[in-house]
């Protein structure tokens, strides 16, 4: 492929484009926040060389191989690792050959802007990717991986990352934050307390993680009392590993603020893995309510991340597990479903609630209202399948008008994919900037304003929403 097109992303008007250029130009260069995401710490911890780039851009990127799934390509030719240790390719040079072989079906889709960014921008390669450049991008790559200034705390600051959050459950001990710092490295490098494992009662194995949950604090999570004791304790252990947020990623945005007896008696009724769908449903909605009081003491910033079906497919979650790309949307309520969280605390500016979606149609019926009205909730950017150019404008669209900018948060680019964060970041600034300039451009912003919202939009809003 050519060079990366200078004005991509930007209006085609060429008055529009000039505003969006010069709007983009006062923020390209800001400091990547990455408040939530996915990224191993173990990567900065160890500072180790990236394997190869299979291991890199595609083994790890359920982006990519859900893509080359739909097309009939075998997650075992990918080296994705199975459940129970079965065969899978080995051979990085065959599976980025399968790779490029396949890279044309991800044209036109946010992958390929975050890996042809990656290839021009962190690896200077210049030719378009595919089957006759796959062995030359793959030596060239696996070349650079050998050098010093590719080794993970190198790309970090090369990135220009000021912090990124990381994802840890409440069972993990977090020996690899623990380990970077003591290194003495000056990158930031956080966690945050991800409680799913155990609050959700349909989540694999939770009576275990209770009973691991217990141990590892030394609280008796056979009852209530000590059951929130737990999550107190550990909440603390991950602030003092630089937390500033938790996040739970339920099927729904459901809340509940049950007097302390039923909530009580229905963890009694959830605790032994016996509870019926509508029981696991209402806990989860009851702890976000928990979570909420809990943070108006500790201060983490609660996020929520709903509306999404876990693991689709029963033979890929069997064969595969968690997170293998069979995640999908679902119709989202919040209107309702927040309700009992937001009578109990959306008018007491301490807290911040910050609400995703995957259902689109929420935006500006439901969440922008919402946001607008409520001081302790903001409104997450777009996610997931809508962390794309097209998902972002209609955001904007969706919400401005209801919420403003003042009641968003920035961006985040939740990603486990280490090389897209700096692309991820550049489109999210781009489609930013397009916008204001339309605004602009249209008599409804002032050009003076644009490029304060502009700097917000990039970095002081996610500072301010995350804690930072």
């Amino acid at each position: 492929m050519p060079k990366l097109d200078a004005d991509r992303l930007l209006p085609i008007d060429p008055r529009t484009r000039d505003l969006a250029r010069g709007l983009y130009d006062s923020v390209k260069a800001l400091p990547i926040v990455s408040p939530h995401g996915h990224t191993d710490p173990r990567w900065f911890a160890e500072n180790l060389p990236f394997p190869d780039p299979a291991q890199l851009f595609v083994t790890p990127d359920h982006y990519v191989f859900r893509m080359l799934c739909s097309q009939g390509v075998q997650l075992e030719s990918l080296g994705v690792p199975r459940v129970d240790g079965g065969a899978v390719e080995t051979d990085g040079r065959k599976i980025w050959r399968l790779f490029a072989q396949h890279y044309y079906l991800l044209r036109g889709t946010p992958s390929s802007l975050w890996i042809d960014h990656a290839f021009a921008e962190v690896f200077g390669l210049q030719d378009r990717f595919g089957p006759a450049t796959a062995d030359a991008f793959y030596d060239h790559i696996a070349d650079c991986l050998t050098r010093p200034e590719f080794l993970p705390r190198a790309l970090f600051e090369r990135f220009n990352i000021e912090v990124i959050a990381t994802t840890e459950s409440p069972l993990d001990d977090l020996r690899w934050h623990r380990m970077i710092a003591q290194s003495g490295w000056s990158g930031r490098v956080i966690t945050a307390y991800r409680p799913d494992a155990v609050v959700d009662p349909e989540f694999a194995g939770f009576a275990e993680n209770l009973a691991q949950f217990g141990a590892l604090t030394g609280e008796d999570c056979s009852t209530w009392t000590g059951y929130l004791a737990a999550h107190r304790k550990r909440r603390a252990y991950f602030i003092g590993f630089g937390a500033t947020s938790s996040d739970h990623g339920h099927p729904t945005a459901r809340t509940e603020n049950l007097p302390p007896a039923e909530a009580e008696a229905l963890f009694d009724r959830v605790k032994g893995g016996q509870a019926s769908a509508e029981e696991a449903d209402c806990f989860r909605g009851q702890m976000l309510t928990e979570m909420a009081r809990m943070s108006l003491d500790d201060g983490l910033v609660l996020q929520i991340h709903p509306g999404s079906v876990r693991n689709h497919s029963g033979a890929m979650l069997a064969r595969f597990g968690r997170d293998k790309g069979f995640d999908i949307p679902s119709r989202t309520d919040y209107v309702h479903a927040l309700r009992p969280l937001l009578d109990a605390f959306g008018t007491d500016p301490r807290l911040s609630i910050i609400a995703f979606t995957l259902d689109e149609t929420t935006q500006s019926r439901e969440l922008a209202p919402l946001a607008g009205v409520y001081p302790a909730l903001k409104l997450g950017p777009p996610w997931w399948f809508f962390d794309s150019p097209e998902g972002m404008k209609r955001f904007r669209q969706n919400t401005t008008e209801t919420a403003g900018f003042y009641n968003t948060v920035g961006f985040n680019d939740d990603t486990r994919a280490f090389c897209s964060i700096p692309a991820r970041h550049d489109v999210a600034r781009r489609v930013d900037c397009a916008y204001l300039a339309e605004l602009v451009a249209t008599g409804r912003l002032a050009e003076d304003e644009a490029y304060e919202v502009a700097y917000d939009l990039s970095y002081s809003l996610v500072k301010k929403a995350y804690r930072l």
